[in-house]
Formats: C-alpha cells, sequence, structure tokens
C-alpha cells in the first residue's frame, strides 16, 4: 500500500538475496511504486545496484552525465551503479506515475547491454510493450508477497526478472560477445558432459536457473549458435572420433550417443557430415 512522502506517493518493497541468489549472480535488491506530487525531483544521487525505472503515466526529465532526456509512458530509465543522475516530474495532463525495480549480481550488466542500455545510453523509448509491463507489474507482486527468503521464491523471482529482461532484449541484439560468460561457460561443460545423455535445452537452462527463452536468446547471443545446434555439434564430434578411431559398431555407437536406434543415428550422421558413418570409416582406412 502506498504511503505520502514529501514529494510523492509510494510504496517500497525490499529483497534480502540467499546463497541461491548469490549462485545465480542475479538478484532483486528493491521494486516499489510512486505517483509523483507536481514538485517530485530526485538527485542528485548514486546508487551501488542497478535499477530500472517504467515510466507508466505522466511525463518525466532524466538527466545522466550532462544529457538531459525527457521521458514519457512506454519509456524507461536505468540507474547504474555509481553514476551521478537526476530526474524530476514535468508537467503533463496526468501525474508521474512510476514502477521500478532495482537488481545486482555480475549477471545484470552483460543482459542490460543486450537490451541496447548501457551507462552511455541507460534510458529506452516506446520499448514498454503490454508484456514488459504486465512483467514488471507482476515482479512488483511477487516482491511484496515474500515474507522470509526461501529456495522457491529465490528460483521464481530470477525467473521473473529473466522473462522481463528477455522481453526487453530486441531480435537483433549484438551477435557475439569478446568472451562468454561465466555461467554460459559451465552450461557448455554441462552440455559436453551430459550430451550423450539426449539431455534437452529445457533441462540446460534448467540447470542454469533461468528461463528456456532467455538462456536460448543469450547463448546464442555469446556463442553464435543455438544451444539446439551446439548439443549437436557435441554429439556429432563425439560420433566421429568413435566412427574413426574404434571399431565399435554403428548401432553400438548411436545407443553409446542416445540415440533411440540406428536408424534416426545414421541419417542424423549423415544429415551432418554428408556420408554415412561406415563411408567415412572405410574412408580413414
Amino acid at each position: 500500500m502506498m504511503q505520502e512522502y514529501e514529494h510523492e506517493y509510494a510504496e517500497f518493497i525490499y529483497y534480502t538475496p540467499g546463497y541461491l541468489d548469490r549462485e545465480a549472480q542475479l538478484w532483486p535488491v528493491r521494486a516499489g511504486r510512486n505517483i509523483a506530487k507536481p514538485h517530485y525531483k530526485v538527485g542528485p544521487k548514486r546508487i551501488e545496484c542497478y535499477s530500472l525505472h517504467f515510466v507508466l503515466e505522466g511525463n518525466v526529465c532524466f538527466e545522466f552525465e550532462g544529457k538531459r532526456i525527457e521521458l514519457q509512458p512506454g519509456d524507461l530509465f536505468y540507474l547504474f551503479p555509481g553514476r551521478t543522475y537526476f530526474y524530476h516530474a514535468l508537467p503533463s495532463e496526468k501525474p508521474l506515475r512510476m514502477n521500478w525495480l532495482a537488481m545486482d549480481g555480475s549477471r545484470v550488466k552483460p543482459l542490460l547491454e543486450l537490451a541496447g542500455l548501457v551507462p552511455e545510453r541507460p534510458f529506452g523509448k516506446g520499448i514498454v510493450t503490454r508484456q514488459v509491463r504486465e512483467l514488471q507489474e507482476e515482479m512488483v507482486e511477487k516482491l511484496g508477497n515474500v515474507e522470509r527468503w526461501s529456495p522457491s521464491a529465490s528460483l521464481e523471482l530470477q525467473g521473473g526478472i529473466c522473462r522481463l529482461l528477455a522481453e526487453l532484449i530486441p531480435e537483433t541484439a549484438p551477435a557475439e560477445l569478446s568472451e562468454p560468460s561465466g555461467w554460459i561457460r559451465e552450461c557448455m561443460e554441462f552440455m559436453d558432459l551430459h550430451a550423450t545423455e539426449g539431455i534437452t535445452v529445457q533441462q540446460v537452462a534448467a540447470f542454469a536457473g533461468v528461463h528456456r527463452s532467455y538462456f536460448s536468446n543469450v547463448f546464442a547471443s555469446q556463442i553464435g549458435v543455438s544451444p539446439q545446434k551446439f548439443l549437436q555439434k557435441i554429439r556429432m564430434e563425439k560420433a566421429k572420433r568413435l566412427v574413426v578411431e574404434t571399431d565399435a559398431s554403428v548401432t553400438e555407437i548411436a545407443l553409446s550417443l542416445g540415440y533411440p536406434n540406428l536408424y534416426t543415428f545414421t541419417r542424423a550422421f549423415k544429415m551432418y557430415f554428408k556420408m554415412p558413418p561406415l563411408a567415412m570409416r572405410n574412408s580413414r582406412t
């Protein structure tokens, strides 16, 4: 419930992360809602985490590094840690109304970069779609319902953050980064270890503790191929080694790699290498 303050009516919700949050390197810090009074202003201020602000009604002037931008409903702005910001309400037919979500963890910054939110341009115009609005409202509600920390609440909140950020990432997100994130490398190791057991992309996303679509987007943007194609590459490389370097039968290789039968494996092998397994084996002798 909102309370009255000097410059606004606001509700503040706080969250204390647990071990699952810190292992995932992503967690909410606080969230809230507000309705600004005419003289509403904040700053100059700095914060220690990342804070995403959604403009729902009215207009706001957002200032950062000597720049000034006017935002309206459907826009958002972001506060990065250690930087100075100032924002205040602008005259409009409706009072300024915003929701916000503050987050922390080493994964936040690279995820924001995928959404085009960087310290040099910490705002987005017209990107608060109906789906984004519903997801951020849901996150505020979920945080408000957490009475005490629990593993299930932690995973639910992580999933909510990932769904929200995934919705903000455009289809034209950068295709590559110089170095995969630590958690993506862990997923690649998990995939390499269990690829022959027939694991799915959903199982890898569950291992990472994130939503499947979010995992697929981030994986593809950092590695350059989809998780499904990466799993296929691992299985085919293992298949090639077994075909060329061992005397195992093709049926034995197929079943060892998690394929249900000889036909499925042979078809997949031929599509990938443009020749059947026995032809490759015979070409190496």
